[in-house]
């Protein structure tokens, strides 16, 4: 099997690889991570580290692949740094208070408090491999967030120190090096397509995985002791386009197609959280950080209105802050500073913003749009930490927002950067009001309380041999827990494939997913991929959008089916790239599916998780405070749920630091 009927030649393309569908590669490791991005490079390490030997599969170049290859700007949660002046302890008690349930009962304790303990040692080790996180240079000696004795640099909070600002622009090319430096062998441009279990059935011990090469359509079986999930959370399940503004207007690699959720759900992991979302203005969107804002990579930037009035900022209390160093600081008798609390967060959380009534100000004149960042207008060192250092490092603003706006001639010592305002009534938990606004139907799965896989003290999965990292857990991560989360669980896979049997695969298994893989490529059809994912995407924008009910979900479900048993049948390839581009489709019609089926189970409305049930209009009612779960069983979606705090449950200890000493596996 070496071409297809639709052959690249038939489109007057000349394909650069050859053309091999059917040949086997096989490979055999202790340790199998798939997903090469900042967590999966970090597991492999960790894991190799410990002596065992190990895979990285990618489908696409480690050297930048992952919604972080591009770069990074600051580092959360390095408690242990020496400036801090908060103990993992005391980051986690404020952080389940402050999170308001996001970080907590919604989320992704374990990961969290593995983030506290471990971030500055991840730190550390990201520096031995060449990646800045000091002032070495001294560009900003005297500036206030700057330690003197050790040249670290601060980001939000001046006064306790726990965010790190870094120039992490080359932080993937880094990690690349040091995985061939300890020997780990690569695998990229290969799409991994499923997991192999022990005797071929779903719910077993997972003793590998199956792939497909991107360039030359060849198969790959690969048998290992343990496996590391790693290709972070699905995107572009309700917002398709590829002829707007691309990538540029995504946090997430657009690569992100759910692979890791649907071959998780195919073998019978358990899941939870999949009913999260937020709201998207997709590709109409401002690209992240490259639209004039006080948040996140441009905290506390002054913004001024169109006669150059300054919009005020308050603390905790609606004190006004009347100097710039205020901002970046604790309220009196206030603890910690942090960022962009959502809304209904208690006020003693509450970090510094600007005035909560800028909406009613506007609408009496008293401020005129449009908005400005005022870079010109903030001291030097700030100025430059925040366009050089922070947008300059940024994963998503590098090339799209520092080198575009730098080469355009933006200088951010005259000019001032128009700031996008939403109506109140847009704002979200997680959409900043400098985001853009797009339909209520368009949603994504976020960051924070996305859907993921159910996990332990020891990031396993509920398959045995397969553990997970970074956003691929439920709950979510930033680019320092998709860190820490891939050190910790690189450790405990080498931990368990040292005692672990030799796997075997069953070949049944592998004969079915390469006739599944190869489909596409054999036939005459009629309908391309672009075609079927956006028809994926509109059916989860009309039956799955902001407000679900079980009767509009079941029609959607059963629309999916339709798809399933007719369109998709029909899809066809012309090359391994469309093939691995049909395959991201049947990912996305997968998670689709267990998004519908995790909206089915909650049947209550959900402020932290912005889901609304028309039959279930209340809101976070008593008896629905709790965890969602789903698996597949048999081909049937069985619902299950787990209580809040899970995790400091017997049988693990009742609190973090026992737990955490515990699996540790330093």
């Amino acid at each position: 099997m070496s071409s297809s009927p639709h052959s690249a030649s038939q489109s007057n393309l000349t394909w650069p690889y050859p053309v091999n569908y059917g040949k086997e590669n096989k490979c055999s490791t202790d340790v199998l991570v798939l997903g090469g991005g900042i967590a999966g490079c970090h597991a492999a390490i960790n894991a190799a580290r410990r002596g065992a030997k190990v895979a990285v599969v990618d489908k696409a170049s480690i050297y930048r692949s992952g919604s972080g290859g591009a770069g990074v700007d600051h580092w959360h949660g390095a408690c242990t740094n020496p400036c801090c002046k908060i103990s993992p302890d005391e980051m986690m008690e404020f952080i389940t208070g402050y999170s308001h349930g996001v970080t907590s009962e919604y989320g992704n304790g374990i990961a969290f408090y593995i983030l506290c303990k471990e971030s500055y040692d991840a730190l550390l080790d990201v520096e031995k491999m060449g990646v800045k996180v000091r002032d070495v240079d001294d560009e900003f000696t005297g500036a206030e967030f700057r330690d003197e004795a050790t040249k670290l640099m601060f980001a939000y909070d001046y006064e306790n120190r726990h965010c790190i600002r870094i120039q992490g622009a080359n932080i993937k090319p880094a990690l690349y090096h040091e995985l061939n430096r300890l020997g780990v062998t690569l695998y990229e441009h290969i799409m991994v397509t499923g997991l192999l279990t022990e005797g071929g059935k779903p719910g077993a011990r997972v003793v590998g995985a199956t792939g497909v090469d991107v360039r030359t359509g060849e198969f790959y079986i690969f048998r290992a002791k343990a496996t590391i999930l790693a290709t972070a959370q699905p995107t572009g399940i309700w917002i398709f386009s590829t002829e707007l503004t691309g990538g540029a207007a995504k946090f997430s690699d657009p690569n992100c197609s759910g692979d890791g959720h649907a071959m998780a759900w195919q073998a019978g992991a358990e899941f939870t959280l999949m009913e999260g979302n937020i709201p998207d203005a997709g590709s109409f969107r401002y690209p992240p950080y490259g639209a004039g804002n006080p948040h996140n990579t441009w905290f506390a930037c002054n913004i001024v209105d169109t006669n150059g009035k300054e919009i005020p900022w308050v603390d905790k209390d609606g004190r006004v802050l009347k100097t710039l160093a205020e901002r970046y600081r604790p309220a009196p008798g206030q603890k910690f500073v942090m960022l962009n609390p959502p809304p209904g967060t208690p006020a003693e959380y509450q970090g510094p913003r600007l005035i909560p009534d800028l909406a009613e100000r506007i609408r009496e004149g008293e401020f005129t749009l449009p908005f400005y960042a005022d870079l010109p207008g903030m001291p030097e060192h700030e100025r430059r930490a925040i366009f050089g250092l922070m947008v300059g490092h940024e994963g998503k603003s590098r090339i799209p927002v520092y080198m575009n706006y730098t080469r355009a001639g933006f200088d951010p010592d005259k000019d001032m950067l128009q700031a996008n305002v939403l109506p109140p009534d847009r704002h979200s938990i997680w959409g900043p009001w400098w985001f853009a606004m797009g339909p209520p139907q368009w949603r994504e799965t976020g960051f924070v309380s996305c859907g993921g896989v159910v996990f332990d003290w020891d990031l396993r999965t509920s398959l045995e041999g397969l553990y997970a990292a970074g956003t691929q857990l439920a709950g979510g991560a930033n680019h320092a827990t998709a860190t820490t989360t891939g050190r910790y669980a690189g450790r405990k896979a080498a931990a368990y494939a040292r005692e672990a049997v030799e796997p075997v695969i069953e070949r049944r298994q592998v004969d079915e997913e390469k006739a599944r893989v190869y489909a596409p490529v054999q036939r005459s059809g009629t309908i391309g991929w672009k075609e079927l994912q956006a028809g994926i995407c509109r059916i989860m924008q009309d039956y799955c959008g902001e407000f679900r009910s079980e009767a509009v979900l079941k029609t959607g479900l059963r629309w999916l089916d339709s798809i399933r048993e007719s369109e998709a049948t029909s899809i066809y390839a012309r090359n391994p790239h469309e093939l691995a581009r049909t395959l991201e489709v049947y990912s996305r019609l997968t998670v689709s599916e267990m998004i519908m089926r995790a909206s089915l189970a909650r049947k209550a409305s959900n402020a932290i998780l912005n889901f609304k049930r028309l039959d279930y209009p209340e809101t976070d009612p008593p008896e629905w405070n709790k965890l969602v779960t789903i698996r597949l069983e048999n081909g049937e979606t069985r619902v299950g749920e787990l209580p809040f705090y899970y995790w400091l449950l017997p049988p693990n200890a009742a609190t973090y630091q026992e737990n955490y000493a515990q699996h540790c596996e330093l």
